[in-house]
């Protein structure tokens, strides 16, 4: 049985988390997101938390069960703190650019890269690095590992797009016979 699923979804102040036609809405300070429930799962909300309940003990909704808590509680903690991934371009001639809701990147190609921004996402850049935040984790997230994907960074060098923080482990380069 799923630990994650039996645990319940703290509910801060300013969070309201209802439940209409099998579809769950959280509101909160930055914004509202919904989920619809899968079958044989249901909410159960009291004043200050939720939780995930199983109704079937069909496999389906036994291996949904701990993944819905923790979708719903992600929704939570969005609305109310929201999430950022920050990367950083490192190599020479490497640099990014805001034009409207696109993202422009000059990744050594002998192209610009030019990334649309989907709706529901702030990004802003500082120097060499690119900062995206939103409401939405899995956005976030997806956002910022396709920009990675552009150009991951090489293990000889280290030039490339990373994450803030990401160890990069480099190779010892070709070594003259001696």
């Amino acid at each position: 049985m799923s630990r994650v699923g039996r645990k319940a979804i703290p509910l801060p102040a300013g969070v309201t988390l209802e439940l209409v036609d099998r579809t769950v809405k959280v509101k909160g300070p930055k914004g509202e997101l919904r989920y619809r429930l899968l079958p044989g799962l249901e909410l159960e909300i009291e004043d200050s938390e939720a939780r995930v309940v199983q109704n079937a003990t069909d496999k389906t909704a036994s291996a949904m069960w701990g993944l819905t808590r923790a979708l719903i509680n992600n929704m939570v903690v969005g609305v109310n703190e929201g999430y950022k991934k920050v990367l950083e371009i490192q190599g020479t001639g490497y640099r990014a650019e805001l034009k409207g809701s696109t993202l422009v990147l000059h990744l050594g190609y002998s192209h610009a890269i030019e990334f649309p921004i989907p709706k529901g996402i702030n990004t802003q850049i500082e120097g060499s690095k690119i900062s995206f935040d939103s409401i939405d984790k899995q956005l976030v997230g997806q956002v910022a590992a396709d920009v990675r994907s552009f150009r991951p960074p090489e293990p000889y060098k280290g030039k490339g797009v990373r994450y803030l923080g990401e160890q990069v482990r480099t190779k010892a380069g070709k070594s003259a016979a001696t």
